[in-house]
């Protein structure tokens, strides 16, 4: 075993975390524009990050002009005492943040998904409405970096005050919905209407961490940043945290820093090559390394290295 992992992650091409889709600029755009029939701004974000990647723009263009909520999903991937920790340092970092829930959007009778809707209601209540003093009608719009759970949130929260099927599309990919929707009905009585929105990351990611701790958690597509850098990523975290699960699970005899040590002893243990043709046409057999680092990143989505607060180091 090495005695020595790596203290820093190296700093790689900043293009590979500048993913900024042309819809996103546009959805940005269509977002303000609706304002005006907005009442409340939900803001969700994915609770292994709770302070890396939220787009700070949200909250000079959108959520600081309407009440706020910060929901923080896939509670259920980080421990429950941490959410005590997680709420202490966003206050400190902002005075606005006053109204912070965990949610499990896959579970129906989570108790932050049942909070949403009577929070969002004495905001409302309690918020001058302005030119939407003589509506009867509440609308919410529901906004976040991509694949967070938004469209989640607003299909389980449809289906718990109308029974509804799904009305929003949802997808492991991020970047999903493109376009500021039609309104959502989501209740009768009140009647509330919900506005899914795309997910928009900020124009310039801040650094190499920020960006792969993103791509982590699904944020940013997996091929546009590379699943062996993804791969890579987790390797140094989990060294970091002294979290080696991944020895038994990639078929290593025992910790390592050398990701490709990790991809070529994956692919083998799930015996998976490919054949790769040579310059003078022949072929040769070789791990299949993108299959074993697929492997690897799903294996941490899907929990099987155990709940890890991604973050955890910035609350040191």
């Amino acid at each position: 075993m090495s005695n020595t992992f790596r203290l820093t992650f190296p700093v790689v091409n900043r293009e590979l975390l500048n993913w900024f889709p042309g819809h996103m600029g546009k959805g940005m755009k269509q977002m303000q524009q609706k304002l005006k029939q907005v009442d409340c701004v939900i803001e969700v974000h994915d609770a292994r990050i709770p302070l890396s990647g939220r787009n700070s723009e949200f909250r000079y263009t959108i959520s600081d002009i309407k009440p706020h909520i910060l929901v923080l999903n896939k509670k259920d991937k980080i421990d429950r005492r941490a959410q005590s920790r997680i709420i202490d340092r966003l206050q400190q970092q902002d005075s606005e943040a006053r109204h912070i829930l965990f949610t499990n959007c896959k579970d129906q009778t989570c108790n932050g998904i049942r909070k949403v809707m009577p929070l969002a209601q004495d905001l409302i209540l309690s918020s001058n409405r302005f030119n939407r003093a003589d509506q009867k009608e509440s609308c919410i719009m529901i906004i976040g970096v991509p694949n967070v759970g938004k469209s989640s949130l607003i299909n389980v929260l449809r289906n718990r005050h109308l029974n509804k099927r799904a009305a929003s599309q949802v997808g492991a990919v991020a970047g999903i919905t493109r376009s500021v929707l039609n309104r959502i009905k989501i209740c009768e009585d009140p009647l509330v209407y919900l506005l899914d929105t795309p997910g928009i990351l900020k124009p310039n990611i801040a650094d190499t961490e920020t960006g792969l701790r993103l791509a982590l958690v699904s944020c940013l597509q997996d091929h546009l940043v590379g699943e062996e850098l993804i791969a890579d990523y987790l390797l140094y975290l989990m060294n970091k945290r002294g979290n080696f699960k991944y020895v038994e699970l990639m078929g290593l005899t025992e910790p390592t820093d050398s990701i490709a040590e990790v991809l070529v002893a994956g692919s083998k243990h799930l015996d998976k090559s490919v054949r790769v043709r040579h310059y003078d046409g022949s072929f040769v057999i070789r791990p299949d390394a993108m299959l074993a680092a697929r492997h690897m990143i799903k294996a941490f989505r899907t929990g099987a290295f155990g709940k890890i607060l991604i973050d955890d180091d910035k609350f040191v």
